[in-house]
């Protein structure tokens, strides 16, 4: 093994881990580019007439669909920035969408993430759904403070060392992944 992919495994177990016991970023340098995509999902539950008002463009802060990809794609961009032990990547694309649930009270957002490089693109596809959440929650809480998001999660990631992942195939039988 050399030195480097003995650092890249850290200390104990640990990735993350330095001789120190430090905190430190994974040394990514030895790994091979793959085109590398993920997909996440996520929810944010609100009053029917919240989300009526949303897709009637009634909101007064403005169109919160649009506010919202762009936060979206704003917050994929600057993951690096945010969450202490990520790399900063080329991101090649960015696509958030979103579906009303009348039915259900929710809006459903979904956030596509695709690169060429080293290491993968699930925490940025988290962070747009997230960030894309967090912008609706912004522009309608005027009217709506009982919103609740939830249901982030990685539904999809392609490429890598270690390979696909399918969140609905991989989840246990009988598993409610909020209670496992």
């Amino acid at each position: 093994m050399s030195e480097n992919n003995k650092e890249t495994q850290g200390v104990g177990g640990f990735t993350h881990i330095n001789e120190q016991g430090y905190a430190k970023m994974v040394d990514v340098s030895e790994k091979t580019d793959s085109l590398r995509e993920a997909i996440a999902r996520g929810s944010v539950y609100m009053k029917k007439d919240t989300l009526k008002a949303i897709a009637e463009g009634k909101i007064k802060k403005g169109d919160v669909l649009a506010v919202a990809q762009v936060g979206g794609i704003m917050g994929a961009k600057m993951t690096s920035d945010i969450i202490p032990m990520c790399h900063n990547i080329n991101l090649y694309g960015v696509d958030i969408e979103f579906k009303a649930d009348m039915e259900n009270c929710k809006l459903d957002i979904e956030a596509v993430v695709k690169t060429v490089g080293v290491t993968g693109v699930e925490m940025e596809a988290l962070t747009a759904v997230s960030i894309a959440a967090l912008t609706v929650y912004d522009m309608c809480k005027a009217i709506d403070k009982f919103m609740v998001i939830s249901d982030i999660h990685l539904v999809r990631k392609t490429g890598g060392k270690s390979g696909d992942f399918n969140f609905e195939q991989a989840k246990p039988e009988g598993c409610n992944p909020a209670k496992c």
